[in-house]
């Protein structure tokens, strides 16, 4: 086909032959070998030995050279089946900061025979990976059984990111050969922003017209994460323990009844905005690190907070989900530009 290059060739055949998925299965069609250079040397010793024995006419040479021959064939063969059979899922990456590293849990399955010597790498050249370490992380997979390997990986600039292609490896049982598989892994991964440290105390907007975002009324914060107390209610799923009256928790089991909790609501006149003006002195990634600690520090004190970008407001809340809908937004400023 006119104007297909030789790489755009070999990403389709590689993507052809490799689709994305969380979890891949080496068979014959997909695994690849070749000598190592050690069994390059190996071979070129064979050859060696060959041209000796028929120069001299030697039995003993002849008999040497088709031993080892044999014993080499029969390590290719031990080789390749070291990683034929076997397959992997991938668990789904925890995010990270910007500067940390990505910790990848790999799971092998094993139908058959065990398997050793089996290692995992970043394939060089990885996009958005290229400082990726070359370092392989080996296990090895019992009979009919299973296997955990951790492999960690630089998680580079902030954003969502395609996790890179890897390479499943062995060189068992002699050296002599070199077999491998690709995997293209669907997973993405969040990359965010790395917090500043030390990063100053964060600023408080109160609950006034000045507080409040645009088209917005300011809302005061779920029950049960403030000081004030309102009163008592029937324990709910989601509740936390803290708020739990246990001195009454036995007599409501004896009679059957549910847990009561206080009831609690955060004070209007603190409503916390974490605003990107209070940061937009600072350079646009050096604001965005700020606004990550803020976060970070807002979710520790266990104080309802929202997050106000230019163009973008998430409305005060608290909690696990509300943390990563922050940090996801911060990671996904265009440009570092908020």
């Amino acid at each position: 086909m006119l104007g297909f290059s030789p790489p755009r060739r070999w990403q389709a055949w590689l993507a052809a032959r490799h689709p994305l998925s969380d979890s891949t299965e080496l068979l014959q069609r997909n695994i690849y070998i070749l000598p190592s250079r050690a069994g390059l040397a190996f071979c070129l010793t064979l050859v060696l030995l060959l041209i000796a024995s028929i120069n001299d006419q030697l039995s003993l040479g002849y008999l040497l050279t088709f031993l080892l021959t044999g014993a080499g064939l029969a390590s290719m063969q031990q080789t390749h089946a070291n990683l034929r059979g076997l397959s992997l899922d991938l668990k789904t990456p925890e995010p990270a900061f910007a500067g940390q590293d990505l910790q990848l849990e790999l799971r092998l399955h094993n139908p058959g025979t065990a398997r050793y010597g089996i290692g995992l790498r970043v394939q060089r050249g990885a996009p958005g990976f290229e400082s990726a370490s070359e370092e392989i992380a080996w296990t090895d997979v019992p009979a009919l059984g299973h296997a955990i390997l951790h492999l960690r990986l630089p998680a580079g600039t902030r954003g969502h990111k395609h996790l890179p292609t890897l390479q499943i490896i062995s060189r068992f049982p002699l050296g002599l050969f070199r077999v491998w598989s690709v995997w293209r892994p669907a997973a993405q991964v969040w990359v965010y922003p790395q917090p500043e440290t030390p990063a100053p105390p964060f600023t408080l907007s109160y609950a006034g017209e000045e507080a409040q975002p645009q088209n917005s009324a300011t809302p005061v914060g779920p029950p049960g994460q403030g000081q004030d107390f309102e009163g008592v209610r029937p324990y709910q799923r989601g509740d936390s323990l803290r708020q739990v009256l246990w001195k009454k928790a036995a007599l409501s089991m004896e009679q059957g009844t549910p847990l009561w909790v206080r009831e609690t609501r955060a004070p209007a006149q603190h409503a916390l905005w974490l605003d990107w003006r209070d940061a937009a002195p600072l350079d646009a990634e050096a604001g965005l690190s700020r606004l990550t600690a803020w976060v970070l520090a807002a979710e520790k004190l266990q104080a309802p907070y929202g997050l106000r970008l230019q163009a973008q407001v998430l409305p005060q809340d608290l909690g696990p989900q509300h943390k990563r809908q922050c940090l996801e937004l911060l990671a996904s400023q265009q440009g570092g530009r908020a």
